[in-house]
């Protein structure tokens, strides 16, 4: 989907009247890929409003004319013009979440945060602490959570349909190669982008986290074999591990491959059947067989490319907006709170403690 594929009243800069009760209102930082999807997700949603956009950029290179905000060179200039606003949501590079998720709490507002929420565990643990001190929400952004094979792996779990789980192996391949990773982007350095786990395959520790819960016993071997003038960082490694809830697990991951994506999977063993997702994006069920079980037919899911508009999972942001909304409103529980996105922190810094 192309970003000017908005609804007809923001393409033409015109305000949509405030509903009867009170809209939410958002600012956005970071006007990349992803922050113009929440910017136009936030802009769609009618319980929402779009009241700023903030960028180091200057504007005119953002391609943001569509959205007629106020806009912003800096967080601290936005906090400073005393427009109102409920909640903020952060698409900077990674190496800013935390910083920048502390400034919006101090300032009162909730934060949606991309992932990862930070690139360390103790600075994830700041920000937790700083929303209990002012009474403010954090919403860690993991939107692969919606998407029906993952809802549907989830409930198949939670049921205890599989019975006792034996191993799970998860295995992200993709290709990141020089049309990514390019000399004046943050991607790739160590201090910005923080590894291929943090920035490529977080989403996918989530859903395992999100399923099986914590690890332990780590052990790993990692190898950069196609991207030493690209990252400060490995592009391949294998980890294998225990869950500490029982069973044990595998994470094989690579960018080194050639030209295009071929997978992001996870194969579950179990007690009373086996279980295979798969796809470019884990948006795939490509195997059930389980006992006294038959699968249901579950909803399409969106299309992924490789290096296209709103690939994959990045269709999927609208979920979280909605969430915002249940949840400031009181009328559901947070989908990803910020726990959940230390805990994901916290497993990739094990993993990465490994590396050298």
């Amino acid at each position: 989907m192309d970003t000017l594929t908005l609804i007809p009243e923001v393409k033409k800069g015109i305000r949509i009247p405030d509903a009867l009760t009170n809209k939410i209102r958002y600012a956005v930082i970071g006007c990349g890929h992803i922050g113009k999807r929440h910017a136009e997700m936030i802009s769609r949603n009618a319980e929402s409003e779009l009241v700023a956009l903030i960028d180091v950029k200057p504007k005119e290179n953002l391609a943001i004319e569509i959205f007629d905000v106020p806009f912003f060179n800096s967080l601290d200039a936005f906090l400073a013009s005393g427009i109102a606003c409920d909640i903020v949501n952060i698409a900077s590079p990674n190496g800013f979440h935390a910083e920048q998720a502390l400034k919006v709490l101090d300032a009162k507002m909730h934060v949606v945060v991309e992932k990862p929420m930070a690139l360390n565990r103790q600075d994830a643990e700041k920000v937790i602490f700083k929303a209990l001190q002012v009474h403010r929400q954090v919403f860690a952004v993991m939107q692969n959570r919606y998407s029906p094979p993952s809802v549907w792996i989830k409930e198949l779990i939670e049921t205890g349909k599989l019975g006792e789980i034996y191993m799970v192996q998860l295995n992200c391949y993709w290709n990141r190669d020089d049309r990514y990773y390019k000399s004046d982007s943050w991607h790739g350095k160590a201090d910005l982008d923080g590894g291929t786990l943090f920035t490529q395959f977080s989403h996918f520790i989530d859903i395992m986290y999100w399923l099986f819960g914590d690890i332990k016993n780590v052990q790993g071997k990692f190898n950069d074999f196609n991207h030493s003038n690209l990252t400060d960082f490995e592009d391949s490694g294998f980890v294998n591990f225990d869950f500490v809830d029982g069973g044990m697990g595998s994470l094989n991951y690579s960018t080194s491959v050639w030209n295009t994506n071929l997978e992001s999977s996870m194969t579950i063993i179990a007690e009373n059947g086996s279980v295979k997702i798969g796809g470019q994006y884990m948006d795939k069920v490509e195997y059930c067989h389980v006992r006294d079980y038959e699968m249901p037919k579950l909803a399409p899911t969106n299309p992924g490319n490789d290096y296209g508009a709103y690939k994959g999972s990045a269709a999927n942001h609208h979920y979280v907006i909605e969430n915002v909304a249940d949840v400031l409103k009181g009328r559901g529980a947070i989908s990803t709170n910020a726990l959940e996105g230390l805990k994901v922190v916290d497993i990739i810094e094990k993993i990465y403690s490994l590396r050298y």
